[in-house]
């Protein structure tokens, strides 16, 4: 019988379907889920659809809901985490607004890199921190399973800083190898495929059917302009660069310094510009959601279909020593050869009773690499300023994410910092 806490149990559709993964393997049916969030009313809703899942599908799992989270981490054999500092979207929308009035930055999603990623990531890594730091003393044993972004980041600085095993959790692998197959018009089941990079700039090193290199399909797919327009900035990257991404073109679009800071390119490629009326409607719709989650919680059917997120598939292979094989986000100790040691990538991870075993990849092409190297700059800065509590060290990674030195001269990158970090100063510790 495992323990499983879940910290940010409250998202809304998310809490349910990683608690129908887990009790749709037979052998976790008995396990005891502790799901923990601080927003009571939000936790409810999860709380309350998990133990009619157990009740009308007559399991032996126990479920347990607290808004604090040290009785679940106490003794618990896994972790998964899933959390946002700050309320109501407010602290994002600063993220664009703020930016976007000193030097006119546009960015497309802003939580995993760029001037919203870096904010992103200084709220969120002492949180995580935290988290990591309570299971070394309540559960030293269990893995992090952390789906919360920014990925790359977070990873770094948990597994650089403290004693507790991890890996950063993503769909991103999942979702693309599916869309390509679509793309292309090819068996998913039967397609095989390699990927490597670091968290939302992996790329599919390998990609075949049968023993047949798909590329040379995926290629001719940039003469089809029905489908080039579904992804049009992934498949301008492959035109370009000779591989395809795995994170969408709306993320994709501010990773690299091509799109945002050229208004036509924006329009010819359909590139969005997020705004903090982006956020406000964002909220809303949230808020209507939550209406419609309540109406429904106690009439809604249940159903047990597992998505294809990995924490369950996690949990599963190590309470029964079977073979898994994941996509996680962990640190490169010599498994890109040409990435630094020490930062976060993502690679194939075995998983067994043994734990997480990450896979050696070697160098990714050169050109892939480059393109990874100018986002592993920006985290690193980032860690740093939260790891040594320096200012500075916020600043510069502003000045060389791809996107925001595109768009904005030095001091109006210092500006944009130091104003976002006076209007959130009450979300992070104090930075020297």
């Amino acid at each position: 019988m495992a323990k499983i806490a879940f910290l940010g149990a409250g998202s809304l559709g998310f809490g349910k379907r990683l608690v129908g993964d887990i009790l749709s393997f037979p052998e976790l049916a008995d396990s005891t889920i502790h799901l923990v969030d601080p927003d009571g009313e939000r936790l409810a809703l999860t709380h309350t659809y998990a133990k009619r899942m157990v009740s009308e599908l007559d399991l032996p799992a126990q479920i347990i809901a607290s808004t604090e989270r040290q009785s679940a981490l106490d003794g618990a054999d896994y972790v998964i985490v899933s959390i946002r500092v700050g309320v109501n979207m407010e602290p994002e929308s600063l993220d664009v607004q703020i930016p976007l009035e000193v030097g006119g930055l546009r960015q497309t999603v802003s939580d995993t890199i760029g001037v919203g990623g870096l904010m992103k990531g200084l709220r969120t890594i002492p949180a995580m921190l935290d988290i990591a730091r309570d299971m070394e003393s309540l559960c030293p044993h269990a893995p992090m399973l952390n789906y919360t972004n920014p990925m790359a980041m977070i990873m770094w600085a948990v597994l650089e800083e403290t004693s507790i095993s991890g890996v950063g959790l993503c769909h991103s692998v999942q979702g693309t190898s599916k869309q390509l197959a679509n793309y292309m018009g090819v068996d998913y089941d039967h397609m095989r495929y390699r990927v490597a990079g670091i968290n939302h700039m992996a790329w599919f090193l390998e990609l075949s059917l049968g023993g047949e290199d798909l590329y040379p399909r995926l290629n001719a797919c940039l003469d089809n302009p029905d489908i080039v327009k579904r992804d049009p900035i992934r498949f301008e990257i492959l035109k370009h660069f000779g591989y395809f991404v795995t994170e969408s073109s709306r993320h994709m679009a501010e990773y690299v310094p091509y799109f945002m800071r050229h208004p036509d390119e924006m329009e010819r490629l359909d590139v969005p510009n997020r705004t903090a009326s982006t956020f406000a409607s964002q909220h809303k719709r949230r808020a209507e959601r939550m209406a419609q989650a309540q109406r429904e919680v106690e009439s809604a059917p249940i159903e047990m279909r597992r998505s294809h997120e990995y924490a369950a598939t996690i949990i599963h292979a190590m309470e029964t020593d079977s073979h898994a094989c994941i996509y996680g986000n962990v640190l490169n100790n010599g498994l890109i050869t040409n990435l630094p040691d020490g930062c976060c990538v993502e690679v194939p991870t075995l998983v067994n009773r043994a734990g997480l075993q990450p896979c050696y990849v070697g160098a990714l092409p050169p050109q892939c690499v480059a393109l990874c190297q100018s986002n592993v700059n920006m985290q690193g800065l980032t860690v740093r300023a939260i790891l040594d509590e320096k200012r500075e060290y916020a600043y510069h990674a502003a000045m060389v994410d791809p996107n925001t030195a595109s768009q904005l001269t030095l001091p109006q990158i210092r500006t944009t910092i130091d104003r976002l970090l006076d209007a959130q100063r009450d979300l992070m510790p104090t930075l020297n």
